[in-house]
């Protein structure tokens, strides 16, 4: 399985309002790193996974929509808890929903999204796609 990994950092604001989160219960800020894999089982005739401009591009695109926002008022998140692997989720589905529009993004096999809060502490999520 070959694979090409974008990251790209952005800044959140929510809250995490259940008792489990402790202090994270009330209102704060987060900094994350996403680093978003893309997994293929054979290369393109370029002899790549995919244009990694591309992959960079679409994961610009993605995060623009949650940069510098507050998830407590995101609709993605209306009703939902704005977890790091949730929002991890959220991401891995809105990049493949972008790049499945192109013919290297058909023939991807999954995509795999890491959030790293600290150098210490990350979550993830992985998205398995048809492929070819």
């Amino acid at each position: 399985m070959f694979s090409l990994t974008v990251r790209r950092h952005f800044m959140i604001a929510h809250s995490l309002p259940r008792e489990a989160f402790g202090p994270a219960q009330g209102l704060h800020g987060a900094t994350f790193v996403a680093e978003v894999s893309f997994r293929r089982a054979k290369l393109n005739g370029d002899a790549i996974v995919l244009d990694i401009g591309a992959a960079g591009s679409i994961l610009d695109d993605v995060l623009a929509d949650l940069n510098y926002k507050n998830l407590d008022e995101h609709p993605a998140f209306t009703g939902k808890l704005s977890t790091t692997e949730a929002l991890a989720q959220h991401i891995a589905g809105a990049v493949a929903a972008r790049i499945t529009e192109t013919a290297d993004g058909r023939a991807l096999a999954g995509i795999d999204v890491v959030l790293r809060e600290n150098p210490d502490a990350w979550a993830g999520f992985s998205l398995e796609l048809p492929g070819d």
